[in-house]
């Protein structure tokens, strides 16, 4: 399905970037794997990760390659994006999935922990694709089939407590894929995210299943690979400025932020008249906060 697409894979010696890398490989692609191979606090470096997911795509027949740089330092991220173009001749696909966690609640959060996340999730996303969406520019290709995928998460989408740092970002990357996809759709670009679920390194080990299924696997990493693969493809061509959900067995499509409700007046606002229309018209449209109310689902058989 991928068949001779040159992809880049940030954060792709573990988890969801190891099973997205891992599947491109199988599906033909040139792969790009990139790992800095940092603690899950962004501590330290090790290439060992990386490595070992390129010796499993090559010794599966495919080809794959391996990149350490630090994406959230902004010509290492260049530095990424150029070694595609010199190994594989061209850059068809970035997908974005690096990241760090550094939990504390927002009175407890320190200024350092606050920028080492933003700085690898929001900074390092906005380093790829400048690089990437410079290249592509310079083709001047509207008919092009390339794709920028990030990742934002339900930490954003939802607002996790515990995660301020980590919840900011997700949620800049979803601003910044719609302002790309507003951009460079006329150099040939999609830009989308996707919400994963997944139990990897970075999350907290749930105890027991609450899927409704009766085996664990739905939340191995590599399930999320497959609606990522679809936007990686040539067939996503309609698809731009999109999040999706992808995990366990569902894949989802998230509503764009709509207005929902609005109340006007013909001149200044009198302040108890609109404490009044406010309620009226607004409190009955107030959603659930979280994830918990959940749409129909379409199964496929």
């Amino acid at each position: 399905m991928l068949q001779d697409r040159v992809i880049v894979v940030t954060g792709a010696g573990r988890g969801i970037g190891a099973g997205i890398a891992r599947l491109a490989g199988r599906e033909g692609a040139s792969v790009v794997v990139n790992d800095l191979g940092a603690a899950v606090d962004g501590e330290g470096a090790d290439p060992t990760p990386a490595s070992k997911v390129v010796d499993e795509i090559v010794a599966a027949g495919g080809r794959a390659v391996v990149n350490g740089s630090d994406v959230a330092d902004h010509d290492s991220a260049g530095e990424l994006i150029q070694q595609a173009i010199d190994t594989y001749g061209r850059l068809d696909v970035l997908i974005n999935v690096a990241g760090i966690l550094r939990d504390k609640m927002i009175f407890n959060l320190d200024p350092e922990d606050w920028d080492a996340v933003v700085n690898v999730h929001l900074t390092g996303t906005f380093n790829t694709i400048r690089h990437a969406s410079a290249y592509w520019r310079g083709l001047r290709d509207e008919t092009a089939h390339h794709r920028i995928i990030n990742f934002t998460s339900a930490s954003g989408m939802h607002g996790a407590p515990t995660q301020p740092n980590y919840a900011a970002a997700k949620y800049g990357i979803v601003g910044l894929t719609y302002s790309c996809a507003n951009a460079l759709s006329r150099y040939g670009v999609t830009t989308n995210a996707i919400s994963p679920w997944a139990s990897t390194r970075m999350t907290d080990v749930i105890p027991e299943d609450q899927s409704g299924h009766h085996d664990l696997g739905w939340r191995a990493p590599e399930n999320v690979a497959p609606a990522v693969a679809y936007l990686a493809s040539e067939r996503s061509d309609w698809c731009n400025g999109q999040v999706l959900l992808s995990g366990g067995y569902h894949i989802g499509l998230y509503d764009q932020p709509h207005l929902v409700s609005r109340i006007s007046t013909l001149g200044s606002w009198d302040l108890p008249k609109a404490f009044d229309l406010i309620e009226e018209a607004f409190s009955r449209n107030v959603g659930m906060v979280g994830p918990e109310a959940l749409p129909p689902v379409m199964l496929a058989h």
